[in-house]
């Protein structure tokens, strides 16, 4: 079906209206958060149960802490320190009491560290933690188990993981975001199809296959990032795809810069605190780069397309790559590679862990692992990232712009490989 160039909004009044009635959302939500926040901070102290988001040990000045990412009811989420001793795991319930007589109203919107004491553990076995269990069964290296947690369950890496995979330039690969979801919505949409061709040509050829696949997949989806606790590139993701399949089923073009924009929109409208969190415009940024490829290359074959655009997206995301992590190693460039294999990688594992031979490619991973302990500090200045960030938004209205873009992402990368 030839999608037409029909307008999202017919008139400058629709137009308005709508960013009116976001408006209006953005702000009553924005009060409820301002009204949550005045009930926790109240009184100086105030004890609250907690959900455990992640643990790790941490060595600093001579003294070795546990650090804890906590999360509320409210999805107030805070750091912490507690003792190193403290044998706690993501998915745990805990009673804290926490000091919050300095905590601001941006720090409670964005991310706080707080003093604490924890008063009471609870152990709980929760669906996440008992998917864990299973993972860890098929293993016996620790951080092969923590990898397959990460893809699977969206647990945390621990730091010294992190930054191993950091420094090959695929740390992205394990945070499950909006490219996993998209890799299990095709699988998804090819297992529904042979059953529902099959129904539907003996009980309802009047049904919609594009319509009906996309309601069984999306809730599929619901779940699994129900599931997950919403992380923020996910949720990004799960947006876009209702967001696109609406535009689509109006015949309205979907890959396009208006899309994105309007999914950024709700998203920041419903959930405020999206606003600040890095995960969240990390995944903005990858799509924003693969619309931005796609309005000035869009006449390319598609199988040009898909060994081109993991190239452009991997030299456009390394200033951010660099000033969020400041580490470079001579392997990363080999994380385009790993990106196209992943595509193939990730729905092969589900599927052997499925039928209990998850631990297939454990050497390889071990091996990735080793090649990323070493790397070079490459320390990269705000000031650039700015000019970065403006010479792409330019690139929307330019393609001058975009390939000023470009070439400023080839000399970052030429100049991380004379460094290293």
């Amino acid at each position: 079906m030839q999608l037409l160039k029909v307008r999202l909004f017919k008139t400058k009044k629709d137009f308005f209206f709508f960013i009116f009635t976001c408006s209006l959302i953005f702000s009553f939500n924005i009060l409820l958060e301002f009204y949550n926040y005045k009930q926790l901070t109240k009184y100086k102290t105030t004890t609250i149960e907690v959900t455990v988001q992640k643990a790790y040990i941490k060595t600093k000045h001579k003294k070795t802490y546990k650090v804890l990412k906590l999360q509320t009811n409210k999805n107030f989420t805070f750091y912490t320190i507690a003792k190193k001793n403290l044998t706690v795991t993501s998915g745990d319930k805990l009673k804290v009491k926490i000091w919050v007589r300095k905590l601001s109203f941006y720090e409670y919107l964005s991310s706080a560290f707080l003093f604490s004491k924890v008063l009471h553990v609870q152990k709980s076995t929760t669906l996440k933690q008992q998917l864990n269990q299973t993972i860890a069964l098929q293993h016996k290296d620790k951080n092969i188990t923590r990898i397959y947690e990460a893809l699977f369950s969206a647990t945390p890496l621990p730091k010294d993981l992190q930054t191993s995979f950091s420094n090959l330039g695929v740390s992205h690969l394990l945070a499950i975001s909006g490219f996993h979801l998209g890799v299990l919505a095709t699988v998804l949409f090819f297992i529904f199809k042979p059953f529902y061709k099959f129904l539907q040509t003996r009980f309802f050829p009047y049904r919609s296959y594009k319509v009906d696949s996309f309601i069984f997949i999306s809730i599929i989806l619901f779940f699994y990032i129900y599931f997950l606790n919403y992380p923020p590139s996910v949720l990004r993701a799960y947006a876009m795809l209702v967001v696109g399949f609406v535009l689509y089923n109006r015949q309205i073009k979907v890959v396009t810069m208006q899309t994105l924009f309007l999914t950024i929109l709700l998203l920041l409208t419903f959930f405020p605190k999206l606003f600040f969190s890095v995960g969240f415009w990390l995944s903005v940024s990858g799509v924003f780069y693969i619309f931005l490829f796609l309005k000035y290359f869009k006449h390319l074959k598609a199988t040009t397309q898909f060994f081109l655009i993991p190239i452009y997206v991997y030299i456009a995301m390394l200033p951010f790559s660099l000033y969020l992590f400041h580490n470079f190693s001579v392997f990363h460039i080999f994380s385009i590679l790993q990106s196209i294999l992943f595509t193939l990688f990730y729905p092969i594992s589900i599927f052997l862990h499925l039928i209990n031979h998850g631990n297939l490619f454990d050497t390889q991973l071990q091996e990735l692992i080793a090649l990323g302990q070493n790397h070079t500090y490459i320390p990269f200045k705000k000031e650039f990232l700015y000019f970065y960030i403006l010479t792409s938004t330019l690139a929307i209205y330019s393609k001058k712009f975009f390939w000023l873009s470009l070439l400023f992402g080839i000399f970052i990368l030429v100049y991380c490989f004379l460094r290293t």
